[in-house]
This record gives structure tokens, C-alpha cells and sequence, in this order.
């Protein structure tokens, strides 16, 4: 029986895209901070790293499904903050961004790491944007580099 599992080695010519919303920026800053650390820290130029910036979390699965279909991208991270209000809206953006990227990462194929942060308060965020919790982007590069190991070993 075979054992395959990915490891933080990216794939030779491995290209990345980090789509981060601009909303929350303290937060959302922190996170590509931490990814770009991250990509660096595991051999990936920096020049094989691409951000681009999206107005909030809404809008981060439409760019990530446009980028999936370029082909260009080993795979792609979703970084943002959203954080319970008083309204519904939180539960809307939040559950519909996270579902939306699923859907991109089934519908293409391309690995999309999702590391858009569901808070209750601004405190919580900081502490999973390199806070207590670690950097969620840190973790979402970390991921992104693994699937794109496993998927170049599986074919």
C-alpha cells in the first residue's frame, strides 16, 4: 500500500497568488506579512508570489475563480478579516466567501487555502494575525506550498 503526503517543497516553476481584501488592513496586512515570510522561509522567490488586493472578503472569490481559470497559479490563498457585527452581514460574508472558495478549488482544481479570518471581536483577529494563535497566513502558505507538492505527485 502507498503512502503519499505533501511536504514544503514547492514544485519546480511553482507560481502562488495571495488575494487579500483591503478591509480590516491592520489585520489583512499581518496576514500577507506572514505568508510572504512564509513562502520566503520555504524557497519560494519572491518573485513567484503575485498579491493582489480586493476591497473585502466578498469580492476575494470572484478574483480567486478568475485566477484558477488563467492557469497561471500552482495554487491561490484567500486572506481576510471578517468580524461579527450587530447584523446578519457577518454570517452572510463570511459563510458565502467560504463556500465560494470551496467551490473555486472543486470547480478548477487549483488548490485555494483559505485563510479569511471569522471573528467575534477585533482582539480575536489579532491574536490568529500573529498574535497568541500564530499568523492564519502563515499557515494558509504553508498549506498552499503542501497541495501544490501533493497535487505534482499525483498527477
Amino acid at each position: 500500500m502507498s503512502h503519499i503526503e505533501g511536504d514544503l517543497r514547492a514544485p519546480a516553476g511553482a507560481r502562488y497568488a495571495i488575494v487579500a481584501s483591503r478591509w480590516n488592513p491592520k489585520i489583512t496586512d499581518a496576514l500577507v506579512a506572514g505568508a510572504r515570510a512564509a513562502f520566503a522561509d520555504h524557497g519560494v522567490a519572491e518573485d513567484a508570489v503575485d498579491v493582489i488586493r480586493v476591497p473585502g472578503a466578498w469580492e476575494i472569490p470572484v478574483v480567486c475563480a478568475r485566477l484558477a481559470g488563467a492557469g497561471r497559479y500552482t495554487a491561490l490563498l484567500a486572506l481576510g478579516c471578517v468580524v461579527r457585527g450587530d447584523t446578519r452581514h457577518y454570517e452572510q460574508v463570511a459563510d458565502g466567501c467560504s463556500e465560494a472558495l470551496m467551490r473555486v478549488a472543486l470547480d478548477s482544481g487549483v488548490p485555494v487555502a483559505n485563510g479569511v479570518l471569522a471573528v467575534e471581536t477585533h482582539g480575536d483577529a489579532e491574536k490568529r494575525a500573529g498574535g497568541v494563535h500564530g499568523n492564519k497566513g502563515e499557515e494558509a502558505a504553508l498549506v498552499a506550498i503542501e497541495m501544490s507538492n501533493l497535487l505534482d505527485k499525483i498527477g
